[in-house]
């Protein structure tokens, strides 16, 4: 399915009695890129895990290409066109690598499988290895392909380097770029590397507390140092 645009109003959600999103409203049209940095336990994964459906949400709405899904679980969700590549990544640690892909194609033929080794190779030369046995880095090109086997209109990339070693991140952020250059999909990027962010996104937006502080252009973040030392932390861009 094509791009579809995505619109948060007067989000707030939480778990349990605690909440963590406080009246968040954001809006990124079909096919743009939008990072969402913040430091540490500002809630941006509580953010993108609201929008999938895994919190419990107190007020607000969540618009997937004009539908509202906020009332839907997951799974609808990801059927009406939403990939969520979590921070946990989350491959079956049991089924070999080429089980976990097919698990992600939905409706598709099993041929299919060829995208996600045309945009990781690594993948085929592993295809028959058990998610338990791939390397971290693996683990993590292995659930963002299957994720996007399934086509999603919009993707949510919660911080999809943490941990991995330069090479596998420049890989994963080459896909993400090709991805995003065939317009066929919105993404959504929460990134502690926040120059590999910044050369990614054509917007950004930063949280504070589970709230909305700043929004604008990577450029104006660059030349703002007020706002990367307030809200990002000193040297924030190295």
């Amino acid at each position: 399915m094509p791009a579809a645009s995505l619109e948060v109003i007067n989000l707030s959600a939480g778990y349990g009695p605690t909440r963590v999103i406080e009246d968040v409203s954001f809006s990124v049209p079909a096919g743009e890129r939008l990072a969402v940095l913040g430091r540490n336990g500002m809630g941006k994964t509580s953010l993108f895990a609201t929008i999938a459906g895994q919190t419990r949400r107190y007020a607000g709405e969540i618009r997937l290409g004009g539908q509202d899904i906020a009332s839907q679980p997951s799974a609808a969700r990801a059927l009406s066109g939403l990939g969520y590549v979590p921070q946990t990544r989350d491959v079956f640690p049991s089924l070999t690598v080429e089980e976990n892909l097919f698990v992600g194609l939905k409706a598709r033929p099993k041929s299919a499988v060829e995208e996600a080794y045309t945009m990781f190779p690594r993948l085929k030369e592993r295809r028959t290895n058990l998610g338990s046995q791939l390397s971290g880095g693996e683990q993590q090109m292995l659930s963002t392909a299957r994720t996007i086997l399934g086509q999603p209109s919009v993707l949510l990339l919660d911080e999809p380097l943490e941990g991995l070693a330069p090479v596998i991140c420049e890989e994963l952020m080459a896909a993400f770029s090709l991805l995003a250059q065939s317009g066929e999909t919105t993404i959504l990027l929460v990134e502690q590397r926040i120059q590999s962010a910044l050369e990614f996104a054509d917007r950004v937006m930063i949280m504070e507390r589970g709230r909305i502080a700043w929004t604008g252009t990577p450029q104006a973040l660059s030349g703002d140092h007020d706002v990367i030392d307030r809200l990002l932390g000193v040297g924030g861009l190295h």
